[in-house]
Parts: structure tokens; C-alpha cells; sequence
């Protein structure tokens, strides 16, 4: 059964973005040259993003292929234009995933966004997190982690200082 990732950042007070999905505060983080995204995206072949993150990436990356060495499934009930190596889906999250675990392949890395984060949660299925800790206090946005039904505890399998910022990686324990 292939695993699934989360790897992302969040503002200090929890937020993945601005209510009207600025990053600008992520992209002027000071990562002093660490990168650990390198290591993490050898693990991946499959990326899962709600439809929201994918127009996002599109129009931040226009002209560019949207991570083309990976398959993306986009879960959606809007229709779209047929992509080469996207997949966009009807199907619940959970469903989506459970689906994408059975087949062959390398890791299933949950883009986003926290809604996404959260169903998954709530259905055990996010194997491990790397979340990377900006110190910047939004004061409201588009939480990580929004309210739901998934008490879970993780264990800390590592900790890692990027220039101003603190990465987790944490692995789901058993119930």
C-alpha cells in the first residue's frame, strides 16, 4: 500500500495562506539555503490537490508544467478541459485516496488545501507530515488544519532549521 504525505508550510498562527491566497509572507521566508523538498519529492509520484490549490498553482506557474514528472489527481465537481497527466475527480477525497494507495507507485503527496488536509485526517490516511513553520502571524486565512472530526496523534521524527523557519516531520501513531 503506497503512502500518503502531507508537505507544505503555515503561518505560526496555523494559516496556509491569506483569505485571498496571498503567499507573498512564504515566499519572503529566509530558508538559508536548506531545502528538503528535494529528498521528499524522490519519494512521490502522485500529487492530490483540491481544485481551488490547482487553479492557484496554474496561474502562479503560468507557462509552466505543473510538477510533470508526477501524476496529479485534482478533486473537483466542476468540469475541466482535458490535461495531459491530470486527472480531475468527482469522487470523495477519501475515496480518491484509498483508490490511489491500492495502485503501484511511489508516495501520494496531498497538496492542499486545508479542507483536504482535514478529510483525510478524519479518515486516517495521511501517513506523514512535513509542515515548515514560518514565523509570520497572519491573524486569519485559509488555516491548515480547519476545524473537523480528526483527533490524531503524530510522533516527531525529525526537526529541521531552514533559515527563519522550523520543519516537522511527523509520523502518524497507531490508535
Amino acid at each position: 500500500m503506497r503512502p500518503v504525505y502531507f508537505y507544505g508550510a503555515m503561518s505560526l498562527d496555523g494559516y496556509l495562506a491569506t483569505a485571498d491566497d496571498d503567499l507573498q509572507w512564504l515566499l519572503d521566508a529566509d530558508v538559508g539555503g536548506v531545502d528538503t523538498y528535494r529528498d521528499f519529492a524522490a519519494r512521490i509520484d502522485t500529487l492530490v490537490m483540491g481544485r481551488a490549490t490547482y487553479d492557484w498553482l496554474l496561474a502562479a506557474m503560468p507557462g509552466q508544467a505543473l510538477y510533470p514528472d508526477c501524476a496529479k489527481v485534482v478533486l473537483t465537481h466542476r468540469p475541466a478541459a482535458a490535461v495531459p497527466g491530470t486527472a480531475f475527480v468527482a469522487e470523495t477525497t477519501a475515496d480518491a485516496v484509498r483508490r490511489l494507495r491500492e495502485a503501484p507507485g511511489r508516495g501520494i503527496w496531498i497538496v492542499g488545501g486545508g479542507r483536504v488536509v482535514a478529510d483525510l485526517l478524519a479518515a486516517d490516511l495521511i501517513d506523514e507530515l512535513w509542515v515548515q513553520i514560518v514565523p509570520v502571524l497572519l491573524g486569519g486565512g485559509k488555516p491548515l488544519f480547519p476545524a473537523g472530526d480528526y483527533r490524531r496523534r503524530f510522533a516527531v521524527a525529525d526537526r529541521t532549521a531552514m533559515g527563519e523557519l522550523t520543519e516537522l516531520h511527523l509520523v502518524r501513531q497507531p490508535e
